[in-house]
């Protein structure tokens, strides 16, 4: 499970109402994929319903007549468009890429076959026009794609939809006119709309992640706290492990002699030396492969997946002795503390199958070992 650092809430783009750092709004998008494709399905189901619909119009105005049999055509292609779409999102579920691309496709084939519809019916471009503001808000708000995509695709098929009524709808210029503005103006309130929406998301996402990041962390050191681990993430590491059949092995951490620290120094000088040796952890194990979970006060746990015994000692070594070398700031003043370590191995290539359930216990009872051997030090052992 990986060890997420804190970070400041991050930062939305004005104009895209996208996270400016890659990684959160990829995050953002993953967290709201399923929601993203329910409403694109629906959306695909709908618009194709309606473009199919559409075809009953056809006939009652004009009739049973070759125009009529190629206005179905054009409406079909882009029904079967919106379904291909859905199919696609079945076939890639996790994909980012193939969600937007669906989205986007979904955009030009509605746009395109409402062009060539306009075309074909060119004497109805007063109410076409109607329909193209309806088709410029749900490129903009229905169908979740990027807000800049949709503007890319909407502005566009306006300014043909302008282009083919001012050459096929014998309109007047006032009139051309302002049904140029009055697109025009769907197309911003519609962008502004959006982007107003896709903002709340954004900001909605990271209050949600805020939350959960008090719900499982340590406000003073920022490490998993013991309840996520006991609820979760030892949970999914030894359920990896056995699936993979990996080692996995864990650290119990304790400062020795840390209320004498406290006596001396008071808890703010305490909690220093507990944030120092927090960062330290963090700083020194794998990101988003290790996890570091304060277990309680002064003890730390750590989990190591794909670890083995030897790897677990390094690092508990490597830990102990940049410890007790660092002067740990406090005011004007420096404190130096050390730690003993408790490491406890599982290899589940070839252990038994119960032997990873007294991994935290024993790790304990080495971390004992270890304070009864004389502290400041480490003490091994390898299960099953």
């Amino acid at each position: 499970m990986p060890q997420a650092a804190s970070s400041p809430s991050p930062v939305i783009a004005a104009l895209r109402s996208e996270f400016r750092a890659p990684a959160d709004e990829q995050a953002f998008l993953r967290h709201h994929l399923a929601t993203t494709h329910a409403q694109l399905r629906i959306t695909l189901i709908v618009c194709a319903l309606v473009y199919l619909g559409f075809n009953a119009t056809d006939v009652v105005w004009l009739g049973y007549t070759q125009q009529t049999a190629m206005l179905a055509g054009v409406r079909l292609l882009v029904a079967v468009a919106a379904l291909g779409g859905i199919l696609l999102l079945r076939r890639w579920p996790e994909s980012i890429r193939s969600t937007r691309l669906v989205a986007s496709l979904a955009e030009l084939a509605g746009g395109g076959g409402f062009l060539l519809i306009c075309a074909m019916r060119a004497n109805e471009f007063a109410l076409h026009a109607i329909s193209m503001a309806i088709m410029i808000i749900v490129f903009y708000i229905y169908i979740p794609n990027r807000l800049i995509y949709s503007a890319l695709i909407a502005v566009p098929t306006t300014a043909g939809f302008i282009v083919l009524a001012a050459q096929l709808g014998q309109l007047r210029e006032v009139e051309l006119g302002t049904m140029a503005t009055m697109l025009a103006l769907t197309n911003l309130f519609g962008y502004v709309a959006a982007r107003r929406y896709q903002v709340l998301l954004r900001h909605e996402y990271t209050a949600h992640s805020v939350l959960q990041n008090l719900a499982i962390r340590d406000s003073l050191t920022g490490c998993y706290n013991r309840r996520y681990l006991h609820q979760q993430l030892l949970e999914t590491e030894i359920t990896r492990a056995q699936r993979y059949r990996l080692s996995l092995s864990v650290i119990m951490c304790d400062l020795d002699h840390f209320k004498l620290v406290n006596d001396r120094y008071g808890h703010h000088g305490g909690d220093a030396v507990l944030q120092h040796f927090a960062h330290l952890m963090l700083a020194i194990t794998r990101d988003s492969v290790d996890s570091v979970v304060r277990y309680g006060g002064e003890e730390f746990l750590l989990i190591l997946p794909e670890t083995d015994l030897a790897g677990a000692n390094l690092l508990a070594e490597r830990l102990r002795v940049a410890l007790g070398g660092a002067a740990i700031p406090y005011g004007d003043q420096t404190i130096r503390v050390s730690a003993s370590f408790g490491v406890v191995s599982v290899d589940f290539a070839s252990s038994a199958g119960s032997a990873h359930q007294n991994m935290i216990r024993a790790a304990d009872d080495m971390l004992y070992a270890a304070k009864n051997s004389g502290r400041d030090r480490v003490c091994c052992l390898q299960l099953g």
